[in-house]
């Protein structure tokens, strides 16, 4: 398998520890989103990624893009240990939360959101400083609350494995420190991703851990 990735990227970081989870052997293959105007933009990777946007997996002829669906096409091909529970209420619940960040937050400070808010609208840097922690305040007091008062909460978003709740959860947490978010009114959250972060998976597929870091 090849993984087209960028070492910062959040969809990226999901896919990087699934495959660690599962002990799969994968070719990292960088791809620099804003060296040289961005890689993401030249020919060669758009015929892979029409929308320009990481990660991309290749498995043979197969080739994927969408980090959740990567995730739950290698957690189906290769379902120890499980990254979704058995039963569908479970299922549902751990998509739910994990779509809370990947769809609702995510979204809203990726860096092309970041770049354009910039490049075009004109925002000074502390003004796009001020969108993104408006969004993942939003977000993480939501989730915070959810998690809090849900009884299938435990050492992680669900249960006592890891999930792709959590999967989703790490690395927006790093992106947020990265960005100088206040997280103390988190504490589940926070607690969550330090119990993750034990895990040799989540540490080998950390930013700071992959070849093209920087």
């Amino acid at each position: 398998m090849q993984l087209h990735n960028f070492f910062r990227s959040s969809a990226s970081y999901r896919v990087r520890i699934a495959l660690g989870l599962k002990g799969l052997p994968f070719d990292y293959i960088p791809v620099h989103l804003s060296r040289d105007g961005g890689e993401q933009f030249a020919p060669a990777y758009r015929s892979l990624s029409p929308e320009a946007l990481v990660p991309v997996l290749r498995n043979g002829e197969v080739s994927l893009h969408q980090s959740l669906a990567i995730i739950e096409y290698l957690d189906e091909l290769h379902p120890e240990p499980p990254l979704l529970p058995r039963d569908p209420l479970g299922r549902a619940t751990v998509r739910a939360l994990a779509l809370d960040i990947a769809c609702d937050i995510h979204p809203l400070n990726n860096l092309r959101v970041l770049k354009y808010l910039g490049d075009t609208a004109g925002l000074t840097k502390e003004a796009r400083d001020a969108w993104y922690h408006h969004w993942v305040h939003t977000g993480f007091s939501a989730l915070e609350t959810r998690l809090a008062h849900s009884h299938t909460t435990g050492q992680f978003c669900y249960g006592d494995q890891p999930t792709l709740a959590d999967l989703t959860l790490v690395p927006q947490v790093f992106n947020a420190q990265r960005f100088n978010v206040d997280l103390s009114a988190y504490p589940v959250l926070g607690r969550i991703a330090q119990r993750c972060m034990q895990l040799p998976a989540f540490t080998a597929a950390a930013p700071g851990q992959q070849p093209d870091a920087q």
